[in-house]
């Protein structure tokens, strides 16, 4: 074991503690798989990370992400906090304003945009969900069919059960039988828009019981991947805010916008909580 550089970031607030915590051990050199999944299950967080040299060409560093159940190949709030403990930390990319970030789903864009950073949403690829399985999380949501607006399976380096609810009420009064969530072996973004609301036009929820999160604070992924079904749709239009976090006492806030390429850009504030040094 050896002493290594480590910060806690909040992501997705402008104020501390209110957004999503990620560990990130910032040189995770030599470590094996086994040494990165004992230490994210050690934190219980949603998600820690570990900083490498690139492998690919083109990316600044690279960037691999544990859940206390797993390891994702892409995940949102893992990517701007762990752009922006590099940065914090002298990181210089290679391109002014525009990060690379190598990780398993491959090469992410990521831009500094005052305050903010933002990641461009990776290609999603998304179906509609069986109806047997439908029923079966409706059922583990407390949900009738009529609450159901629509619904996708969305993948853009993980996978999300994404329903779109017939408002924000419904989204934030549901309370989920995790256990059965966990045994469906799906996670399930739930989002409902918000009408005549400056601050935020979606109220999103992430539950993800199978990867040993009941719920998520803020979550990138879904939130990206959400953005690019319901904005393709004309649900929500190409520039919103979305909040997360509200039933976990946090205030989560997702900037979404969609390009004139039809890029999705996903981005929020980060804070540093937390900077020493971690024996690993």
């Amino acid at each position: 074991m050896q002493q290594r550089p480590f910060k806690q970031i909040d992501v997705f607030t402008p104020v501390p503690y209110l957004g999503n915590p990620l560990a990130v051990v910032m040189d995770g050199s030599g470590l094996s798989d086994e040494e990165m999944q004992h230490f994210a299950h050690w934190t219980n967080l949603s998600e820690t990370t570990f900083l490498l040299p690139p492998t690919q060409k083109g990316a600044d560093y690279r960037v691999r992400i544990f859940t206390p159940g797993g390891e994702l190949a892409f995940a949102g709030h893992p990517t701007l906090g762990s752009c922006h403990a590099w940065l914090e930390a002298g990181g210089q990319p290679a391109s002014g304003n525009q990060i690379v970030q190598e990780c398993k789903a491959g090469l992410v864009q990521i831009r500094r945009e005052a305050s903010r950073l933002a990641f461009a949403a990776p290609p999603l690829q998304r179906s509609a969900p069986s109806p047997a399985l439908l029923a079966q999380v409706a059922g583990a949501l407390g949900l009738t069919a009529q609450q159901i607006v629509a619904a996708q399976m969305l993948d853009n380096g993980t996978v999300w059960l994404g329903l779109l609810l017939d408002s924000p009420q419904t989204v934030l009064a549901l309370q989920p039988k995790h256990i059965e969530l966990k045994n469906l072996g799906y996670k399930v973004g739930v989002a409902g828009i918000q009408q005549d609301t400056p601050e935020a036009q979606l109220q999103v929820r992430g539950f993800a019981a199978p990867v040993g999160i009941l719920e998520d604070p803020v979550t990138g992924s879904l939130n990206a991947s959400l953005a690019q079904w319901l904005i393709e749709e004309g649900r929500m239009p190409a520039r919103y805010v979305a909040a997360q976090g509200v039933c976990l006492g946090r205030a989560g806030r997702v900037h979404v916008e969609r390009d004139s390429d039809k890029q999705v850009w996903v981005g929020g504030n980060s804070s540093t909580c937390i900077s020493g040094t971690v024996t690993l």
